[in-house]
């Protein structure tokens, strides 16, 4: 299946990114024949991602990096790039391409010193492929300073290196790193189109995979989870009760604090999944004792890796939370729906009942400051307020409202 397959209801995307690819190929062919270099090309040596959670920032990057390193026949007799089968592509989508690093992070922040590593890769020749590609999947994450970091290797290339930076908007990342880099947009991709990749590539059964993708409103990978996690499907049915619990205060700061738990609860089970794997190599590479005993001189770096996995869960309780938010806020939008008369595109057709219920007993107007209300909470937990806090002020304004 070629890698463009995988960018669902982005035709536009893929058809520039697909010429690009054409005119890179055609570019390391020509250097390679000693030939003169095409004068007009659609490729460059940066590129910026932007799009809503779900659209497939990172899976574009992906099939990208996939078709600048494929090395199919088909392509010398005129095809795309992008076969998905030769050993260029498949080893850049599995991410064990010599010359493509995926960089993503499970942190709050992208610092200065990762940064430097990766620009110091970065002004490597390829060592097996066509270009040695930096796909970035979290540049929003970077700090100012790491920000300044990538900015001199964009400023100055190396011959055979890409940038691809991935990122909720270009306010996300700095105007000096945007204004170096070409700007694709992705835009949400429609339920239909959602379903059908899940049905073709998960084996999701046809009405489950409609049902989901209308749920998360075309965000592949959370309908994805929501059709194969009893559990992600659990904590979202629990989300889309919390407006009938917050009819009084007592309501309102229990179900803060139940939502709190939740996000917790799911950062723990990460944590149980992930840190003692981790810490049992590390202690193997560090070369412990029988019993778990440390040689001396390795307790800084045991404490490292503690501090980097408890940033890990904070980030994993604030991203569960994040989703939760999202889910409410999409319930709301379909209390809106039905105040002004329209069941179109209706995400939570499963809670009609209650849908109705608070669409007849509010306004517009309060249905809208309670959207506002959500919103604040996610700015607030943006900004480091203690998450119970401004969970607990929105589960009163959204009773007040």
């Amino acid at each position: 299946m070629p890698v463009w397959d995988d960018l669902v209801g982005q035709e536009k995307v893929s058809a520039q990114l697909e010429a690009a690819a054409r005119d890179a190929d055609a570019l390391v062919t020509a250097v390679a024949a000693r030939e003169p270099q095409p004068e007009a090309s659609k490729m460059t040596h940066a590129w910026l991602f932007t799009g809503p959670p779900g659209s497939g920032r990172s899976t574009a990057a992906r099939a990208f990096a996939a078709a600048l390193q494929c090395v199919s026949p088909d392509r010398a007799l005129g095809g795309v790039p992008g076969c998905g089968f030769c050993d260029g592509c498949h080893t850049s989508l599995t991410g064990t391409h010599a010359d493509v690093d995926i960089v993503r992070t499970d942190q709050l922040s992208i610092g200065v010193k990762e940064t430097r590593a990766l620009v110091r890769r970065a002004q490597l020749s390829p060592a097996v492929g066509r270009w040695q590609v930096i796909v970035l999947e979290d540049a929003d994450r970077l700090t100012e300073g790491a920000g300044n970091v990538l900015l001199k290797a964009i400023e100055e290339p190396a011959p055979r290196t890409v940038w691809l930076l991935c990122a909720p908007s270009i306010e996300d990342v700095l105007p000096t790193i945007r204004s170096r880099c070409r700007l694709l947009t992705l835009r949400t991709p429609p339920v239909e189109a959602v379903a059908d990749i899940l049905v073709r590539r998960d084996g999701i059964e046809p009405n489950v995979a409609h049902t989901v993708a209308r749920a998360t409103q075309g965000h592949i990978g959370r309908a994805r989870r929501l059709a194969t996690d009893a559990r992600a499907r659990e904590r979202r049915a629990a989300v889309l009760r919390l407006p009938l619990r917050v009819e009084d205060v007592g309501g309102c700061l229990k179900a803060a604090q139940e939502l709190i738990d939740s996000a917790s609860e799911d950062a723990k089970q990460l944590a149980e999944e992930v840190d003692v794997k981790e810490t049992e190599e590390l202690k193997q590479a560090m070369g412990a004792a029988q019993g778990g005993r440390m040689p001396r001189g390795t307790a800084g770096v045991m404490k490292e890796l503690e501090d980097r996995q408890k940033r890990r869960r904070t980030r994993t309780q604030r991203d569960t939370l994040d989703l939760a938010l999202i889910d409410l806020t999409g319930f709301y939008r379909d209390v809106l729906a039905l105040q002004f008369g329209s069941r179109l595109a209706i995400a939570n057709a499963e809670a009609e009942d209650t849908l109705e219920r608070l669409a007849r007993a509010g306004s517009p107007e309060s249905t809208l400051r309670r959207i506002d209300a959500i919103a604040a909470c996610r700015e607030a937990l943006d900004r480091n307020v203690a998450p119970l806090l401004a969970v607990e002020a929105m589960t009163l304004a959204l009773r007040a409202g």
